[in-house]
């Protein structure tokens, strides 16, 4: 999954909390430090429960929804008449449910209720309950906005839960500048400059910098860089940079540039492209043809912006649209971004939420936890009605500072929109089923040509890199029924001093060691050895695999072996992935533990989605490697190449500006450089380019 976010369980006749963005919080109302995992204990009172996983029925006097009640009944007592959260925890102390209240009493009284018809869901929950921690606030808008905060803190497993919630990339013009620079940011927004966004990708905001640097002719240089040019770099010479720091263009000249992208930006972009049209039609004019053609070129690049963005409003200048589709127990919310009149991109988020909440409490929840970490617009376009509309308003306002419209639009451009946002949702849900599927047959397959005993829920796979040792670093993937899950990839930089440099089985027994006895900690006794009672922050996906793959033949699996019966696990099944002759996919080997090696046809899906998770480990390896090589090089400098002394550093510094630029210099370039030879050239560009192992 992508993305997650999360909603609480109400009981029946009960005003379903929504929730809101989260303040920094004062030590009084800071959630406890606990891990929101299932626990054997709350299984259990699950497995005691079958009854209550069909349809709503009443409660049951007895066994744990006893015991659930009487603890509700014992927070009753205790409760305030005012508003506030409440968290639900259960016999290990974690946190099962958060909600707020206006009347935290008389919310609690409606869950302990014994004879009251409750949905299924809320049954469960109450019997897993032990105890009822209660946070009194000022407010309800201080409630749903404590709610919000610690929801995404704990993710309690009875609320929607947005797992995926990465800050939005920005562009930034800086101020702190006589030249100031393009680029793209993340986080706080502490920098001198104007900020624009927020863009829905990373990619989004880098095809709109290039497209910038065509049109209006800005840096994207660093500062370091800028100060220590001597002549025009590349991007002045494609016409992506005015060079001002070679004063290629006068200060004036360069600040009229900054001016008129900022003016593009704010959303003057049509007054923008008339200026420069008038310019172009000047010049051509005066039969200054090469200006005019610059003009042309710079009119084509914001064409090409605009043309990316595809749809863009006529009157609505800042919203944020999203729009919800249900469909097989799923939910997706898209999001379309609208900035200054200009559309700057969208998102599909996939929240997790059990099959029994409708659309309009999937959609308040996400809202809640959306927004806790980020401004929101001054308009807020919505597919479904949530409850507590005018709550959430106020809440998202009093964050904001200055008032914040929520709204279902019936009619115009802004029902367009929203109609727009949930066709794009629906498809996006289509596509995301499909993949799960065919993920889920995909592990079936698995589990029976390795006969595994249940198709695997988490796979981990192993690899390492290296330079003749040097910059030593081991990686770990992660993927399960929903592809690869990024936000548990983890890298190990090797740190044992003792390791003979390309030592490859020592160095993944250091990284499945650190793995491993990292996850023993928290319950080192033969119940988590058991793998399956702890689990990751989101509690539907394990924290123990079930197979971890490694690249390597019988020697690293057997290595691997050794290690795992030092720990005493048993539990995980192993396979080595031996590359076939001449390193041909399709041709590899299989080994696991007492077993035959295992050859597959090459057209094989099982072999073919082996090769994906093993090619996905190397990826992430030796991108792991070689940032912290290029840390390392920066840090050096040239010393480390064989045959560079004071002189020839010097030279190539004074010739190319920056040890980057020299990076990226090709053989030949590196040649004409004075002093160095076609065969330092050689060394340089080889130490530069090296293909780690």
């Amino acid at each position: 999954m992508t993305d997650d976010s999360t909603e609480h369980p109400k009981p029946a006749g009960a005003r379903k909390p929504r929730r809101g963005s989260g303040p920094d919080l004062p030590p009084e109302l800071a959630a406890p430090d606990v891990d929101p995992a299932t626990t054997a204990a709350e299984e259990d009172d699950e497995a005691r429960l079958p009854e209550l996983q069909e349809e709503p029925t009443e409660a049951v006097a007895e066994g744990p929804l006893a015991v659930g009640h009487a603890a509700i009944e014992n927070a009753v007592r205790l409760a305030p008449q005012s508003p506030g959260v409440y968290r639900m925890l259960n016999a290990a102390n974690d946190v099962l449910y958060v909600g707020k209240a206006k009347n935290v009493k008389k919310r609690l009284t409606s869950y302990a209720r014994a004879n009251a018809p409750q949905p299924a869901r809320i049954l469960r929950m109450i019997a897993a309950t032990v105890n009822v921690e209660i946070v009194s606030t000022r407010t309800e808008t201080e409630a749903l906005l404590l709610e919000a905060n610690l929801i995404k803190q704990l993710r309690p497993r009875f609320n929607v839960q947005l797992r995926d919630d990465k800050s939005f990339p920005y562009i930034l013009i800086t101020g702190d500048h006589w030249a100031p620079q393009i680029l793209k940011h993340r986080g706080a927004q502490t920098r001198p400059g104007r900020y624009f966004g927020p863009f829905a990708s990373a990619g989004a905001v880098n095809r709109t910098i290039t497209a910038l640097q065509r049109a209006f002719l800005i840096r994207s240089c660093t500062d370091s860089f800028f100060e220590s040019r001597t002549r025009p770099c590349l991007l002045y010479q494609i016409r992506r940079c005015s060079g001002p720091c070679t004063r290629e263009i006068d200060f004036p000249g360069y600040t009229e540039l900054v001016r008129e992208a900022t003016d593009f930006l704010s959303g003057r972009s049509h007054a923008v492209k008339q200026e420069l049209a008038a310019e172009m039609e000047k010049a051509s004019g005066e039969l200054e043809f090469e200006t005019a053609a610059l003009y042309r070129d710079r009119l084509a690049a914001l064409s090409a912006i605009q043309s990316q963005q595809g749809i863009n409003p006529r009157t609505v200048e800042e919203a944020d649209v999203f729009a919800i589709h249900q469909e097989g127990g799923y939910s997706c919310v898209e999001v379309f971004f609208f900035r200054t009149g200009q559309n700057w991109g969208n998102r599909a988020y996939f929240p997790r939420a059990e099959k029994s909440f409708t659309p309009e409490e999937v959609l308040g929840a996400f809202l809640t936890q959306f927004y806790d970490d980020k401004p929101p617009p001054k308009l807020v376009l919505l597919s479904h009605e949530v409850e507590e509309t005018a709550l959430l308003t106020e809440a998202l306002s009093v964050k904001a500072g200055y008032k914040v419209e929520v709204s279902v639009p019936k009619r115009g451009e802004k029902k367009e929109l929203v109609a727009h946002a949930l066709t794009n949702a629906r498809e996006a849900l289509g596509r995301r089923l499909a993949d799960t599927a065919t993920q889920s047959r995909l592990l079936e397959g698995m589990a029976t040509t390795l006969a595994l005993p249940h198709a695997p829920k988490r796979i981990e796979v192993y690899d390492n890199s290296h330079i003749q040792g040097t910059n030593a670093v081991g990686a770990m993937i992660v993927a399960g029924p929903d592809g690869f899950i990024k936000n548990q990839y983890r890298k190990f930089n090797i740190k044992s001093e003792n390791l003979t440099p390309g030592d490859d089985y020592a160095m993944m027994r250091e990284v499945l060691e650190r793995r491993f006895k990292r996850l023993l900690k928290p319950a080192d006794d033969d119940a988590a050895k058991a793998k399956g009672n702890v689990k990751a922050d989101d509690d539907s996906f394990p924290q123990w695999p079930d197979l971890v793959i490694i690249d390597g033949g019988r020697g690293q699996l057997n290595a691997v072996r050794e290690i795992f019966n030092t720990l005493g696990l048993t539990q995980v099944s192993l396979l080595a992935v031996a590359k076939g002759p001449d390193r041909d996919a399709g041709r590899e080997t299989l080994f696991m533990p007492d077993r035959e090696a295992i050859k597959l046809e090459p057209r094989d899906p099982v072999l073919y989605f082996i090769q994906r998770l093993r090619d996905e480990a190397h990826r992430f390896v030796i991108g792991s490697h070689r940032k912290l090589r290029k840390k390392d090089i920066r840090e050096a400098g040239l010393q480390e190449i064989p045959g560079i002394g004071p002189s020839r550093k010097r030279a190539l510094l004074h010739h190319f500006g920056t040890l980057k630029e020299i990076e990226r210099a090709s053989i030949a370039d590196l040649g004409k450089v004075p002093g160095v030879s076609a065969e330092s050239a050689r060394k340089i560009f080889e130490f530069f380019h090296a293909q780690p192992g």
